[in-house]
């Protein structure tokens, strides 16, 4: 007789069914401090990583994006300034709060805003001309019902960019790297979020994530085609992208 089936919450395996639970509380508790960490911990870098991002997305004026796990407005913003309309969706209502209130300082009136889990979208099909979901797909509890969602509500001829954590490739730099995410982070996470749990469970999560070509696989399993992966930092991060035909 078997029991639940498990997935991996950082570097423990938990029953399928609690990992929704489990990670809305991680995100709930760092979404106050969300940006500023992300500023702390990437030493400004991440802003790069967005721009080359979206420069790779090419959002279009008139077009309707999707951002899921979009939560704080970073990707939307940028993509709303270029003239696609953006829906923001992400699971965690603290996130989008903060999202929602740092468009009202910079005036971004234009975007939607939606509560959605990445594996159940309430979209009907063939709604969008873009998918992005930047840093969030390690925390969906069933990554192929997410991409699977995402083929779903692109048209066709619509495209799919994902920007993920991933392993480094780089010999010395991978073991500074570990170094760096499992003792530093969470002790970034401790002085300025006062969070130190939920920052180790997000290096966990780093290290728990499909390596670049299996997670290609995954892309290509869901009906994408003209997969592509792009490594940032050796594959430190890496932007993923595929189309749906």
């Amino acid at each position: 007789m078997t029991g639940p089936k498990t997935v991996s919450f950082g570097y423990e395996d938990i029953p399928e069914d609690e990992k929704t639970a489990r990670v809305g509380g991680v995100f709930s508790s760092v979404a106050s401090k969300y940006d500023i960490m992300n500023d702390a911990m990437s030493g400004g870098m991440h802003r790069l990583w967005k721009d080359r991002f979206v420069r790779r997305v090419k959002p279009q004026e008139g077009e309707s994006i999707l951002d899921m796990a979009g939560g704080t407005g970073d990707i939307a913003f940028r993509m709303a300034e270029q003239g696609a309309s953006v829906t923001v969706a992400d699971i965690n209502q603290d996130m989008l709060d903060v999202g929602v209130e740092r468009a009202m300082e910079r005036g971004h009136d234009s975007l939607v805003w939606s509560r959605q889990n990445a594996e159940e979208l309430t979209f009907p099909s063939r709604s969008f001309d873009a998918y992005t979901i930047a840093f969030g797909i390690r925390n969906v509890t069933r990554i192929d019902r997410a991409l699977a969602e995402a083929h779903r509500v692109l048209k066709f001829g619509g495209r799919f960019f994902c920007l993920e954590f991933s392993t480094t490739t780089w010999p010395g730099f991978k073991d500074v790297y570990d170094v760096y995410s499992h003792k530093i982070m969470p002790q970034m996470g401790k002085v300025i979020a006062q969070d130190e749990d939920s920052y180790r469970y997000l290096a966990e999560s780093i290290r728990r994530f499909p390596p670049m070509p299996k997670f290609e696989s995954m892309i290509r399993a869901a009906g994408f085609t003209q997969t592509r992966v792009e490594p940032i930092l050796g594959g430190a991060v890496a932007i993923h992208s595929g189309w749906k035909t």
